[in-house]
């Protein structure tokens, strides 16, 4: 892995923050096929968005903003009883095209890179592994990235963010409906986990359920609460989410 010091950008917040204050890490993909545009987008004032690492196709890291200040990369988010998570969080864009460009695999070199730098924030600013997220968590309504073929289940492995553990028998579900009970106790487990879309009759958006399947379930990503969704929202809430 190769960090370099360089690239920096002037998109952060001057003031310097508490190590304590940092809780979260962030995953991203750029969304741009062209990766020397997606570092300068980062670095460039009108664009207004940054983030603390990038992670090159070739898994070269640029540390583009120091850990201490604050980057502009998650926006208008929340998660648990947090809101506006920049001031909590460290951001990590990987380079990827996305959704809207022929979204593709991120390469081995890339997930090696984020899996060493994932490591080293968690022993830093003691991250519990539940506090690795990605940026369609924490604003459903509005984001996909790092989206669902993001290597969650191998990171967490590595205790970087978390999953479930369930017989294969459970995993078979994803065509069978549940009750108006179940469903309740879906929504339920959404806001245990962290999931924060929620309206006045306590149901949550579609787009917050696409955002947990595209996380846990990503082979059927339909917005629809079915019985192999709760089964693993369940394993979760079991688990600890530790």
């Amino acid at each position: 892995m190769k960090i370099l010091k360089q690239n920096y950008s002037i998109n952060f917040d001057e003031f310097k923050r508490s190590s304590k204050r940092i809780i979260y890490v962030i995953f991203h993909y750029t969304g741009m096929v062209s990766e020397k545009k997606a570092i300068e987008r980062l670095a460039n004032r009108s664009s207004k968005v940054s983030c603390h690492y990038f992670i090159k196709r070739d898994g070269t890291i640029i540390n583009m903003i120091p850990d201490k200040f604050v980057a502009w990369h998650a926006g208008l988010s929340c998660w648990k009883c947090h809101k506006n998570l920049n001031s909590r969080s460290i951001g990590i864009e990987i380079q990827n095209s996305g959704h809207t460009n022929k979204y593709g695999k991120f390469s081995t070199k890339q997930i090696k890179s984020l899996l060493l730098l994932s490591k080293i924030l968690k022993k830093k600013y003691n991250i519990k592994s539940k506090n690795f997220l990605g940026h369609s968590d924490i604003a459903p309504n509005r984001k996909k990235d790092p989206g669902e073929k993001f290597p969650w289940k191998y990171l967490a492995k590595h205790k970087i963010g978390i999953w479930y553990n369930l017989p294969k028998k459970y995993l078979k579900f994803k065509d069978i409906g549940v009750s108006k009970k179940n469903k309740s106790l879906f929504n339920l487990y959404l806001k245990k986990i962290g999931y924060c879309q929620i309206n006045k009759k306590t149901k949550y958006s579609k787009s917050v359920i696409k955002a947990f399947q595209r996380r846990f379930r990503s082979k059927a990503i339909n917005g629809k609460i079915d019985n192999e969704c709760l089964e693993i929202a369940k394993n979760l809430i079991k688990r600890g989410l530790n």
